[in-house]
């Protein structure tokens, strides 16, 4: 007898240890699990839409641009015809210049704290010059094989390589101080060039591609993505001729306006700067 109650006892525990359970289970509307996603989101789209158009130099290579004080400021490339410009935004009209050795090929530009930043391509060699006279300062060399574009947030001088990182260089030493991976859904992002902060995110090109990418500098994540590959037809760049140096190349110049919230874009050798908007 004793030995019933045993087992009728603990039958009745066993259904109440399973009822307990079943509860749990429909509160919660999962099962317990020890998995953990690790699914990266992809970026967000931005619509974007064209606001003006502006004249721009046809025979300029846009590497670097900057929007300051009412004025363009431009990085142009290519070997013999490299040049930073001041350039008045409504007429395009290139008010100063200086011309850069033909041994260098001018990248990525940047102005910060009154001075004005430029790469070069693969000469490891930069430029800094006074905002105000574009008389140059200094030189300064840096680690890259090549350099491609080049922003600011206010401190350090934020620039790529080609690769699929961010270097952080402090503008006093000019050493740099950090490095963040750019990412996207699928990994590593490569060839981002032409930077441009804005609100605390970097806004990029990506070279061969007609698109802008939103960054976040902490993280290196691209968090939203214009689909800019319309662009061209809508407001009538013409297409890339192979071999042909003086027709327009890809999209590449991102300036902001903070004064008055604008964004302006062009490319290589494009007629046209524009001012977009983009909703993000």
């Amino acid at each position: 007898m004793k030995t019933v109650l045993r087992f009728a006892t603990l039958a009745m525990l066993l259904l109440a240890a399973c009822k307990d359970k079943s509860n749990d289970t429909a509160e919660t509307g999962t099962e317990p699990t020890d998995s953990v996603s690790t699914e990266v989101a992809a970026p967000k789209l931005i619509a974007y839409s064209v606001v003006a158009e502006y004249p721009h130099d046809t025979k300029a290579f846009t590497e670097g641009l900057q929007f300051v004080d009412g004025y363009l400021y431009e990085s142009t490339g290519q070997y013999g015809s490299s040049e930073l410009r001041k350039t008045d935004l409504k007429t395009g009209k290139v008010l100063e210049q200086r011309k850069l050795d033909s041994r260098y090929f001018g990248e990525g530009l940047t102005v910060l704290n009154g001075k004005i930043y430029q790469l070069t391509y693969k000469e490891k060699m930069g430029f800094v010059y006074d905002l105000k006279t574009m008389k140059q300062l200094q030189t300064f060399n840096f680690i890259n094989a090549e350099a491609w574009g080049l922003t600011n947030d206010g401190t350090s001088l934020i620039y790529t390589d080609g690769g699929s990182k961010l270097y952080f260089m402090d503008p006093a030493t000019m050493q740099v101080t950090k490095q963040v991976e750019i990412t996207d859904q699928y990994g590593p992002v490569l060839e981002v060039n032409e930077l441009e902060f804005i609100n605390g995110y970097i806004y990029a090109n990506q070279w061969t591609r007609d698109l802008i990418l939103k960054i976040d500098p902490a993280t290196g994540k691209v968090v939203a993505i214009a689909d800019m590959r319309d662009l061209r037809q809508r407001v009538g760049i013409p297409a890339t001729i192979p071999g042909d140096e003086t027709s327009p190349e890809v999209m590449n110049g991102i300036a902001y306006d903070a004064a008055q919230n604008r964004i302006f874009i062009t490319g290589k050798n494009w007629p046209k700067l524009l001012e977009v908007k983009l909703d993000n």
